[in-house]
């Protein structure tokens, strides 16, 4: 069964000015992606706006990444919805068209109990074949996985794994001290990828790819490598762009850096866009000061 590894873009959604898909510009990131060397691709995740997509337009978005990328790497496909139902339904559309593994984000909005949750999750991983990867990300959803909750789910064949954005480096220790190495644990938090590799973890799937992929790649090789200097100056690098996402909804900001720099990406649908007259000015400035070849390549 196939295992995640290294660095794997959480790829933004691109719209056009109207907020309707923009599916030439997906494609293009796809193959913007595979050119910087990154392990996988991830759609329809927090980056990826599906909280701001119909189911609809959810199958347009990964049967188009999933086309384009034409078993050159493996493709995951968030299908995490609110309801146990809804997430059998997308799940079992992924598989049909392709995708190589799912990440199941956590229900949210309604406070679920943990068993609740594990009876969630069972149902889907015994809905589909394809490996399945937990989400974890409280802060957005307002519903925690717990150890005893991930120990539990690990049990299950076709669940591999956990993606952890919590932000809260213990609480990933905590995933790698109870569950077997079969079981793999990923960075969500891209100012903590490589403490995340260093205590056992396997990658990361990251935001700031949409930014600087090849800069992640660089990363995850030099420590694959042993360069550990190499490793931390590239993980200390991510660190004034990650100081941005205070600027608003940190997905929809690091969607807007991307198109700064040149990145057919439109806008974060609304009402999550932003106030650009506020954003762009801060945005630039720490390019100019931190990337400005990320600037250069535009000219």
């Amino acid at each position: 069964m196939y295992h995640p590894e290294g660095i794997i873009p959480a790829m933004a959604t691109p719209f056009h000015a109207d907020g309707s898909l923009n599916l030439p510009a997906l494609r293009q990131q796809v193959e913007r992606f595979i050119r910087a060397g990154v392990n996988a691709l991830f759609t329809l995740g927090t980056n990826g706006e599906f909280y701001a997509l119909s189911f609809a337009e959810k199958v347009e978005v990964m049967s188009t990444v999933i086309q384009q990328t034409d078993k050159r790497l493996p493709v995951w496909v968030g299908t995490g919805c609110v309801t146990t139902e809804e997430t059998i339904a997308l799940s079992k559309k992924a598989e049909e068209l392709g995708a190589d593994a799912l990440s199941v984000i956590t229900p949210y909005f309604g406070q679920v109990s943990q068993n609740a949750m594990i009876e969630h999750y069972k149902a889907v991983a015994s809905s589909v074949k394809i490996p399945i990867l937990l989400y974890n990300i409280p802060a957005r959803t307002g519903n925690a996985i717990t150890r005893e909750t991930v120990a539990e789910l690990a049990k299950v064949e076709n669940i591999i794994g956990i993606k952890d954005s919590s932000g809260n480096f213990d609480n990933t220790l905590q995933y790698l001290e109870i569950t077997n190495r079969k079981f793999a644990v990923i960075a969500g938090n891209d100012s903590l990828i490589l403490s995340t590799l260093m205590a056992g973890g396997v990658g990361a799937i990251a935001g700031t790819a949409n930014i600087f992929p090849e800069r992640l790649v660089a990363m995850y090789q030099a420590w694959k490598a042993g360069d550990m200097k190499k490793a931390v100056e590239l993980q200390d690098s991510v660190r004034p762009i990650r100081d941005c996402m205070k600027l608003g909804n940190p997905n929809s900001v690091v969607k807007r850096v991307a198109n700064l720099i040149g990145e057919d990406l439109g806008p974060a649908r609304a009402p999550f866009d932003g106030d650009y007259s506020v954003w762009d000015p801060a945005i630039l400035r720490v390019l100019q000061q931190y990337y400005p070849e990320l600037l250069e390549k535009q000219k």
